[in-house]
């Protein structure tokens, strides 16, 4: 397990910082701050040991520079790649190549935001495209609206399909402490819900919400040494195939089928052998788009897969555990939330919705607006 490949790094601590709508004067660099002593402790490191920082947040341009400064590592390995929602399934490939080439020992990857209290328009400024912008679509809905239509045009998708998502969502979070949204959802509800951008109704978006997290990541050797069972990187992958929605090459497939292959060929698994799935579900359809692209059931069939409750508590195949970005959390960017849950689940964590006997994880991150994507494959001691 020397160098950079399957199972050679682990990661070994996993927290939240306060999330919903935190304290007054918080800031997303206080928010990382607190994942990330929350996941030392969670892994027995302290502050000291760390000598990687990774992280990206839409509220500051040096976010590196920052945590940096904040946390007194003048000396520390940085990365703030930031492609999005999915720039902490980027970060953990990025941090095994670091730690394998011996560029630090320690990394944690964090975020943070307070999207809720200051506002979504100061937290994340858009960028004026001039093929887009003066036709003034509501973004991001919009956009995955466009995808979600298409999806519906092609195949057959109905609008009751898109509802399921969001109704197993909220039936994982009612069983999850955490979440911000607990209360009763059916089929009916969300169709029924204030429309935001056909087909969507609020139901289908994901939650505005402050908070952030860490997650440690260390060599396979030294994360035995360690307080918590290791959650091993198995595999990893990513794909960016546009930046603006007008120049996605196809609205119904995302690049999750190549950052898929990747993970899935690093990781020497397919799909038949993952025991549940964190995905990016900014809104319903992502879901069904990711299933469909990572390979659970063919382009097409991703309506299909996910009726009758299939992917909510007791279904057949587990999905967002935690209730996801649509009843869970949604800071801005959700992609480390995926990481949180998915390693929990494989240390047998979960609680009420602990998915028995799981020793293998897919994570996906999406970023923008269906424009970069990253797998991450997760498993126990058991899987190397």
């Amino acid at each position: 397990m020397n160098g950079l490949g399957r199972g050679s790094a682990a990661i070994v601590g996993a927290a939240e910082s306060d999330l919903g709508a935190v304290a007054a004067l918080m800031s997303p660099i206080d928010l990382m701050a607190q994942g990330i002593r929350r996941a030392l402790d969670d892994c027995g490191l302290a502050l000291p040991d760390v000598d990687g920082l990774f992280c990206a947040t839409t509220q500051a341009r040096t976010s590196a520079m920052s945590l940096a400064e904040y946390l007194g590592l003048p000396h520390a390995y940085t990365d703030s790649t930031i492609v999005g929602g999915s720039s902490f399934e980027v970060h953990v490939g990025h941090a095994m190549a670091a730690i394998a080439a011996g560029l630090c020992s320690v990394a944690v990857i964090a975020y943070g935001s307070t999207q809720r209290t200051v506002g979504r328009k100061q937290a994340s400024a858009r960028e004026y495209n001039p093929y887009e912008t003066p036709f003034r679509p509501f973004l991001p809905a919009s956009a995955y609206a466009l995808a979600a239509s298409r999806h519906m045009h092609d195949f057959g998708t109905t609008r009751e399909q898109l509802a399921e998502v969001a109704v197993a969502a909220r039936r994982w979070a009612q069983v999850n402490p955490a979440a911000w949204e607990k209360a009763p959802l059916s089929i009916a509800d969300v169709i029924a819900a204030r429309p935001i951008s056909d087909p969507f109704t609020v139901r289908d978006c994901c939650l505005v919400t402050d908070g952030g997290g860490a997650v440690v990541v260390v060599s396979a050797e030294r994360a035995r040494s360690l307080a918590r069972p290791p959650v091993y990187v198995l595999g990893c992958g990513q794909s960016i195939t546009h930046a603006a929605i007008s120049s996605m090459p196809d609205l119904t497939v995302t690049g999750a089928a190549h950052s898929g292959r990747q993970a899935y060929a690093m990781a020497k698994l397919e799909p038949r052998d993952i025991a549940l799935a964190e995905l990016y579900d900014a809104f319903t359809i992502n879901t069904i788009l990711f299933l469909e692209d990572l390979g659970f059931c063919p382009k097409g069939e991703g309506g299909r897969f996910v009726a009758n409750g299939a992917i909510a508590p007791g279904g057949r195949f587990p999905v967002n555990t935690n209730g996801g970005g649509l009843s869970y959390c949604h800071p801005g960017m959700y992609g480390l939330f995926l990481l949180i849950e998915a390693v929990r689940q494989l240390r047998g964590e979960g609680g009420a919705r602990q998915v028995a006997g799981a020793e293998t994880a897919i994570v996906h991150g999406n970023g923008g607006v269906l424009s970069a994507q990253s797998t991450v494959i997760l498993g126990t001691r058991a899987t190397l």
